[in-house]
């Protein structure tokens, strides 16, 4: 049941840095905050966003028509008579504000209406292209390990106390985002992990949220579709770093090449993690198989001994900064050790779907030419015989990458199957060819439709082989033009399975 909130408009607005404003006659009760003009009611505050498909400033006059009582605009330098037009289009005794920056009074404002919950509990802000859910994960059974409530919110699902809300993007907006840790805080929940997309930093979701800490995990080609340059990438990572305060805890890769800009940039006590050189956890005696990975960890005067089913030189990174972070945030190392023995997996993070033992399946998120990369390289290293990949790349998001994709497929596997994957609004053959201007070999095939690409790569899997499927890991769907249709690549596998009597 959601708490019933209310504060007065002057109250309210303290929150933001205003450049104009046309207050009405008189204060009133805000009831509520929104951002779409569809969801407004009576005694609303609007607040007009302009995004990167809609405008919210077009949807006024309907947000009045619905009830709402004070609109927030954003200032436009090249026509600034727009305030006073608006005031006149209006209802008598609606107020416009007039603001540099909408989307960060959206988060100021929604952080204000709903107290500041971030204030009350430790928020651990994880943000990188690769590895974030899966350290979300491990940070979560590690405090759980301790017999402290947490709550998640990540690319998989928001989960606290039993509750689970289906996740709709990896960072939620800011009104969900505090509404949520409202209730987080009020359920007496202390520690929150929250995965920070660079998408929700650089349209300032998160402002207005006080993080305890914040990791990075690694930064490689991805969402240049939005950013453009991995520069304006890094710039968006960064910015979690930049707002932490002097006594909160920067947890860094240190074997990442942006991890020097990185620590530059921030106030926070800084914590590296490294495989490969110097830094203040490290992992060393690594010793891998199919089904379990040992290593030792050395955190200053703490040797850790960590046995894990997680397979994946990527995995002991993930490891490496949850124990970073655990040690420095006062974890007995005890507790670590033991949460890492139990844990097992994380949904669609090389999960295994294996038949009766003849050969190896697992499904993967890896949807970057990093990840990529990555995981197939894990695997090989972990056996002799072949490994047969299905993947693509999804319709609407960075093209460059798509090339690169079928290079690191085609080089390091066996075979590879290129498939759909999330086409969307794009041509699913285009985006294979696409694919393909990046292969230099032969060993591939093409077959567009996902469950026929996923059979056709069992059936030729022989005893020992490994096959990997990639891109959806944890999603359920495929989308298709403007529909979303049912679709698990781990059901799929079964469904194959079963016909081929595996």
């Amino acid at each position: 049941m959601e708490l019933y909130l209310q504060m007065k408009l002057k109250k309210l607005i303290e929150a933001l840095d205003i450049h104009q404003s046309a207050s009405c006659p008189e204060d009133f009760e805000v009831r509520g905050i929104s951002c779409n003009s569809k969801q407004t009611r009576n005694d609303y505050l609007y607040v007009a966003i302009k995004g990167v498909n809609e405008d919210g400033h077009k949807f006024i006059p309907e947000a009045i028509a619905r009830g709402a009582r004070a609109i927030v605009i954003q200032e436009d330098r090249k026509d600034p008579a727009r305030l006073q037009r608006l005031i006149k289009k209006a209802a008598a005794g609606v107020a416009f504000i007039a603001v540099k920056d909408t989307r960060e009074a959206l988060a100021g404002v929604a952080a204000r209406f709903y107290g500041y919950p971030s204030l009350d509990m430790r928020v651990i802000g994880i943000t990188g292209t690769n590895g974030k859910t899966t350290l979300s994960y491990l940070i979560e059974a590690i405090v759980k390990e301790a017999g402290l409530a947490t709550a998640v919110l990540g690319t998989i699902n928001y989960r606290f106390k039993n509750k689970i809300i289906p996740s709709r993007n990896t960072t939620p907006g800011p009104l969900e985002l505090q509404s949520i840790l409202s209730e987080i805080a009020r359920r007496g929940i202390r520690y929150v992990i929250m995965e920070v997309s660079s998408h929700a930093l650089d349209q300032n979701r998160t402002a207005g949220i006080d993080f305890y800490s914040a990791i990075f995990t690694n930064l490689t080609q991805d969402h240049l579709d939005y950013h453009k340059s991995l520069n304006n990438y890094f710039q968006a990572k960064s910015r979690l770093f930049k707002g932490l305060s002097c006594d909160a805890l920067a947890v860094i890769n240190n074997d990442d090449k942006y991890s020097r800009r990185l620590k530059g940039l921030t106030k926070a006590k800084t914590i590296t993690y490294s495989m490969k050189g110097p830094a203040a956890v490290k992992a060393h005696s690594i010793r891998a198989g199919m089904d379990y990975t040992e290593f030792v960890i050395s955190a200053g005067r703490h040797n850790i001994n960590i046995r894990t089913r997680l397979i994946g030189a990527y995995n002991i990174y993930n490891i490496l900064a949850s124990v970073a972070w655990a040690i420095n945030a006062g974890f007995e190392p005890k507790t670590i050790e033991s949460a890492l023995r139990r844990f097992t997996f994380v949904p669609g993070r090389l999960e295994r779907v294996d038949g009766e033992g003849k050969f190896r399946i697992f499904i993967d998120y890896a949807h970057t030419p990093d990840a990529l990369d990555n995981v197939i390289k894990s695997l090989k290293g972990l056996g002799k015989n072949r490994i047969i990949v299905v993947f693509g790349c999804g319709g609407e998001r960075d093209k460059t990458k798509r090339p690169r994709m079928g290079r690191v497929a085609t080089e390091l596997a066996d075979y590879a199957i290129i498939t759909s994957d999330n086409p969307r609004s794009e041509d699913p053959g285009e985006i294979i060819r696409d694919i393909q201007k990046g292969v230099s070999k032969s060993n591939y095939c093409i077959i567009p439709d996902r469950l026929n690409a996923i059979a056709k790569s069992l059936s030729w899997a022989k005893p020992g082989d490994i096959v990997l499927i990639a891109g959806k890991g944890h999603e359920n769907y495929q989308i298709l033009k403007d529909k979303r249709i049912y679709f698990d690549d781990r059901e799929a596998v079964r469904r194959c399975l079963k016909s081929m009597n595996c």
